[in-house]
């Protein structure tokens, strides 16, 4: 990929940021989600699901809670984008599983949004034990099957191929690897960072400063911007429309959980590889690239078409959505010593603000009547409270 790279950095000129990260990450021979993909302990980072059951348990239960406080619609389309192996739709199918008697009159289904082969057979292994197949030339899924409790799960390469109809979509750690344009202040006004060769060191990539403005410059920078340097991710600005649009026109909530900030954080691309930093620009290809959400941005793509909640760190939003009761009652029903060890290990993976319990957040897109009433002719006082929103708000027990 180095070399394919530096083919075309000497026939074209220096390349946007964006540009590498989806050469480095989606190429469709070399990428590092087509090749290798390494989540897990054995690979090159571990995500929150892979840590405990209990944090798929508790957005799961959040889907629920929010689907009742809605008014249990009879059609339920998860949809998750990115769902990395698996492991967090299969948790979330397991509370859908023990609470099938509230779900009863429900028609519930599953649509995965993934771009990796290599990762879509392994969730489909994982969710559905090999009961899938691919789907005909005219469906807009390209492999459908049915999951070990009997839903319907789809697999899509884009969220326009998901049907539209009443929808809650997911997107944990997604957001941070998408394509991002990097701008620099300078003197003479904003500037792109670009990756070029280093004519220094043959083979070996540096950054440099675009000499004058680029389209994305003039495009991509708020006029009210305050930092010096600012990271700005359109793909994730046309997704985040995308979702805004679907809620506002067929009901349903969005929950995004990542690394980032609210608009503070300037430089935060960074690479992983076996668990340790990797520097971004040496061997493309073999780590994997992320850069922290800029939720004030994706607050802005909504355009308002939805309310936005958060972000919160995922500590309280764990917190709210009674992960410390649900830790009570496993420590209580184990038996042996390591598997308690293992529980309180990954409670503090989740929570500690050292570990995910600070740079994680959550983040949400609901329609505007879950939180404010319609404007009606009617009284104030005849108006039933709106029931909180679970995670966002604080967790009181009768």
């Amino acid at each position: 990929l180095l070399r394919h790279l530096c083919r075309k950095l000497r026939a074209s000129g220096p390349v946007t940021v964006a540009e590498y990260m989806r050469e480095a990450l989606t190429n469709p021979a070399q990428g590092y989600y087509t090749r290798r993909g390494g989540i897990g302990e054995s690979g090159d980072f571990i995500t929150s699901p892979e840590i405990s059951q209990v944090f798929g348990e508790l957005i799961g239960i959040w889907y629920i809670s929010e689907w009742m406080a809605m008014g249990k619609p009879n059609t339920f389309q998860l949809v998750e984008l990115g769902p990395g192996r698996g492991t967090l739709t299969e948790d979330i199918l397991r509370v859908f599983n023990q609470l099938s008697s509230v779900l009863s009159k429900c028609d519930v289904s599953v649509h995965l949004v993934e771009v990796s082969p290599k990762l879509g057979k392994i969730q489909a292994r994982m969710l559905t034990g090999g009961k899938m197949q691919p789907s005909h030339k005219d469906e807009s899924a390209y492999m459908k099957g049915i999951s070990k409790t009997g839903i319907p799960i789809f697999w899509y390469r884009d969220i326009q191929d998901v049907p539209s109809g009443y929808s809650f979509y997911l997107a944990h750690e997604f957001f941070d690897a998408l394509p991002i344009h990097k701008f620099q202040r300078t003197e003479k006004g904003w500037r792109e960072v670009l990756v070029d060769i280093d004519p220094e060191v043959p083979e070996q990539l540096r950054f440099v400063l675009s000499p004058s403005s680029t389209p994305a410059t003039e495009n991509f920078i708020q006029p009210e911007e305050t930092r010096d340097h600012v990271e700005v991710c359109p793909e994730a600005g046309v997704i985040i429309q995308r979702l805004a649009c679907r809620i506002e026109k067929d009901g349903g909530a969005a929950l995004v959980a990542d690394y980032g900030h609210d608009g503070t954080k300037t430089d935060t691309f960074r690479g992983f590889r076996n668990h340790k930093f990797h520097d971004v620009l040496s061997a493309p290809g073999t780590a994997d690239l992320t850069a922290d959400v800029d939720f004030s941005y994706l607050r802005k793509m909504t355009q308002e078409r939805t309310t936005t909640l958060g972000p919160i760190k995922q500590r309280e939003f764990l917190k709210n959505m009674g992960i410390d009761l649900r830790l009570q009652v496993l420590l209580q029903n184990s038996r042996d010593t390591a598997t308690r060890e293992q529980l309180l290990h990954s409670y503090d993976m989740l929570m500690n603000p050292e570990n995910m319990g600070d740079c994680f957040n959550f983040f949400a897109l609901l329609p505007h009547h879950r939180l404010v009433h319609p404007e009606k002719k009617d009284k104030a006082e005849s108006k039933s409270p709106l029931p909180p929103v679970a995670g966002f708000n604080e967790l009181l027990l009768k």
